[in-house]
């Protein structure tokens, strides 16, 4: 009866053992079958992740973290457990990023193409790629606490700026304002007017123009009946008798040119000869202008004029007396 006992206590102690290992292999989820494989992923920050929180896929829970150490160059490297049955991206990313509100964290596996388009994660996701190694390139969001910090800071800047505009929209502001919609209004009728004035200007030139099309048109018919005239003259041989007459114009012009051509030529080869009978005519003329010779005397004297005068005078009252007085200087003796 007592071995029976003891058999039945030492039994119950094994069997409470059993339960106790089976709880914490339970809770600790120990892969004990090896079903799960061990992934690495390199970030710089992990936030609130800790070791347990659930590792995600689309959402779905599909590992948990084991292990978050500091490595070198400042980094830090979280081990993972996934499941082997899930199948992964082909080249996958870890976004460590708040879960809930409560504080709970998670690592979410996303494929590293296309990156994502918020540009501070594509810059970590970046940064931790070209690290190199195993391990996967990691990011973190920002958690609540930052976030709601940041919008604290926002709503600050919000209100200094709404404080700023306030005051910069006082009562004179506002009068100001009202002025400048009054004066907006004023140059708005301005501009009514002056649009009227240009449409009344606009019209008179749209009468202008018709006017200057209409003589456009008398000018067409004047040229068109040009054009009639000119082919009737073309019939009648009138223009063909004109263009025989300008070639024969032409071929007298040609000659005209080549004759000029020739005294041109004659003219270089006497231009010696020319150029000595100037320079002696201008050696004349200057003999002559200052008197010398006879010609120079007659030139420059005024006494030969006026006693030249004079004697025409007297030739002219000589003649005239004998035509008063014929007898006078004639004499006709017939024997």
């Amino acid at each position: 009866m007592k071995r029976t006992n003891e058999f039945a206590v030492g039994l119950a102690v094994l069997l409470a053992l059993a339960l106790v290992v089976a709880g914490a292999l339970w809770l600790s989820e120990t892969d004990v079958n090896k079903q799960n494989i061990v992934a690495l992923a390199r970030f710089r920050t992990v936030g609130g992740l800790g070791v347990g929180g659930p590792v995600t896929l689309r959402g779905v829970k599909v590992g948990r973290v084991e292990a978050i150490r500091l490595i070198q160059n400042e980094w830090v490297e979280t081990e993972f457990s996934i499941d082997r049955n899930v199948e992964l991206p082909p080249k996958p990313a870890v976004i460590s990023a708040s879960a809930s509100l409560f504080g709970e964290w998670s690592a979410n596996i996303i494929p590293y193409d296309p990156p994502p388009t918020d540009p501070n994660l594509r810059d970590a996701l970046a940064e931790s790629d070209r690290a190199g190694g195993e391990a996967w390139p990691g990011a973190t969001l920002p958690d609540i606490g930052q976030l709601t910090a940041q919008a604290s800071r926002i709503a600050g800047d919000v209100g200094v700026v709404t404080q700023r505009i306030s005051q910069a929209f006082d009562s004179t502001a506002l009068k100001n304002m009202q002025q400048s919609v009054k004066d907006l209004a004023a140059i708005s009728q301005r501009l009514v007017l002056f649009a009227n004035a240009q449409t009344t200007r606009i019209n008179r030139v749209s009468e202008n123009v018709a006017t200057t099309s209409d003589a456009f048109a008398g000018v067409a018919k004047t040229f068109q009946g040009a054009v009639a005239r000119l082919d009737t003259a073309t019939s009648d041989n009138q223009l063909k008798d004109i263009l025989n007459n300008g070639r024969a114009s032409s071929a007298d012009l040609r000659q005209a040119a080549a004759d000029l051509r020739s005294v041109m030529a004659a003219a270089r080869e006497n231009q010696g000869s020319l150029i000595r009978v100037v320079q002696q005519a201008d050696s004349l003329m200057t003999k002559i202008q200052q008197g010398n010779g006879s010609l120079g005397m007659l030139a420059t004297d005024s006494t030969l004029y006026r006693e030249t005068t004079r004697t025409v005078i007297q030739f002219r009252e000589l003649l005239t007396d004998i035509q008063a007085h014929p007898k006078k200087y004639l004499k006709v003796s017939v024997f």
